[in-house]
């Protein structure tokens, strides 16, 4: 075996799989920002419209999630 067919039998990871695991990592990094917040001015006062809002409950979870199918998809792709 050449040292070019080693190196290329030992190459799992090209350019496009890095590419897709950034994608991954960005999704995932927007879905916890979506998720933060709902802080109230008052401690107090509980603000339930704010906590359990679309963005917090259904959308952030699902781009989180979206995220880590992409990051397999990214580790599974052969390059």
């Amino acid at each position: 075996m050449s040292q070019k067919e080693k190196t290329k039998s030992l190459d799992f990871f090209g350019k496009s799989n890095y590419t897709w695991m950034l994608i991954g990592a960005a999704l995932i990094i927007v879905g916890m920002f979506l998720m933060s917040g709902g802080k109230s001015a008052d401690p107090n006062v509980f603000n339930e419209s704010e906590v359990y809002s679309f963005r917090r409950i259904t959308l952030a979870p699902i781009v989180v999630i979206a995220g880590f199918i992409v990051e397999i998809y990214a580790i599974f792709k052969k390059s």
